[in-house]
């Protein structure tokens, strides 16, 4: 009697030569619990300063609306974060390459994004390692199939090397979960893990998430992070940081996407703040929150059916990004066991005046490697 043949096997070969635009997904949350999260979060108490009421990180791209919203954003050249981000990245990524061109490495990309710059490192791994696995990691199934169509047909990589994982990897017991999959995946070989598009900066608390990320790290994996960074912390500077964003209708668009898609509420530009300020004197942050304005209260629909009264001057945080400056990321990496392999910088350079901004791209070791390796930190942490 022959061997039953694995579903997947069977899968992979039915697929083969089948141009209809099929894509597989491994799914790790039940999309139950984020929806009554996504709820719950829209209860918070009142508040004046976005610190009640919220639109959590993951969510601003979770669904089809806001992954087009998404989408459309990054394409609007007046998004100059978005613009230099992708302008710049191509040269920042030539210069850590040659760290991992002998590696072997597997490709996780944590937040897919729109899938430019996983091109990017794709075609080069590939090129190193063609065996290797490209495993884009997001917590919009959505995102995952609009952000890893470029980078696959791109790089023309064989869609059987590839493994979509719908997960919330900002949640500790989720991501412990995923690296202990793939080190079953993998066995031995190296992974490269990628946090790029200044995603850091979105989270409640950069420490948290950089720290989860790093638990799963083993001494042969390497965490590449591109994050904004700014050499200025005054309050003219957060003003400035703020504007970038409110410049652009596209971003605000997008920004009030997880709103429009999952509550009744009649969204009204008039009604976004986006507030710039010094974080604990070592990073630029800002918040955009849709405030009650209109001089009385709203009744708000919730996607369980329930309504939650919005009072005067009540408000909903929607985003938060940060620029970090240099001592900011030395506390952060230090704080994580994280020593610095490889860096890359460009200000930017789109205004007429000298700008504060630009793009920092940091090639991270766990610090188990510590004694083996040479790295660049005093030259880093003292630019």
């Amino acid at each position: 009697m022959t061997e039953p043949v694995h579903v997947i096997r069977k899968l992979e070969q039915a697929l083969a030569d089948d141009d209809f635009a099929w894509s597989l997904l491994l799914v790790g949350e039940d999309q139950t619990d984020k929806l009554a999260t996504l709820t719950g979060d829209l209860r918070g108490p009142f508040s004046r300063t976005g610190d009640g009421k919220q639109i959590t990180s993951g969510f601003s791209y979770w669904g089809i609306g806001p992954t087009i919203a998404w989408a459309n954003a990054t394409n609007d050249p007046f998004y100059l974060v978005m613009k230099a981000g992708a302008e710049s990245f191509l040269r920042h990524w030539r210069r850590v390459r040659p760290h991992v061109e002998d590696g072997g490495f597997h490709f996780v990309s944590l937040g897919v994004g729109t899938g430019v710059k996983d091109r990017t490192i794709l075609e080069d791994l590939y090129r190193l390692n063609p065996t290797m696995f490209y495993i884009p990691v997001d917590m919009s199934s959505e995102m995952l199939r609009m952000g890893s169509l470029e980078p696959v047909r791109g790089a023309r990589f064989p869609v059987a090397q590839v493994l979509p994982v719908q997960l919330d990897f900002s949640i500790p017991d989720n991501m412990k979960e995923l690296g202990q999959m793939l080190a079953r995946l993998v066995g031995a070989e190296p992974i490269l893990y990628t946090l790029t598009g200044n995603t850091l900066a979105n989270f409640e608390s950069d420490q948290e998430i950089l720290a989860t990320i790093t638990r799963v790290l083993r001494p042969q994996d390497r965490l590449l992070l591109e994050v904004a960074s700014t050499s200025r912390l005054d309050q003219a500077a957060a003003k400035e940081a703020a504007d970038e964003y409110h410049q652009t209708r596209a971003f605000a668009e997008f920004v009030t996407s997880a709103l429009r898609y999952n509550t009744d509420l009649k969204i009204d530009n008039d009604r976004l703040d986006f507030r710039g300020e010094v974080e604990s004197d070592d990073a630029l942050r800002v918040k955009i929150v849709w405030k009650n304005n209109t001089g009385k209260p709203i009744v708000m629909g919730l996607p369980d059916h329930t309504e939650v009264v919005l009072d005067e001057e009540d408000t909903i945080l929607l985003y938060t990004t940060r620029k970090f400056s240099t001592e900011r990321l030395k506390k952060l990496t230090e704080a994580c066991d994280l020593i610095p392999v490889e860096h890359a910088y460009s200000q930017f350079r789109h205004t007429r005046r000298p700008s504060p901004f630009g793009l920092d791209l940091l090639l991270l070791a766990p610090g188990a490697v510590k004694e083996t390796l040479p790295t660049l930190a005093d030259d880093i942490w003292n630019r």
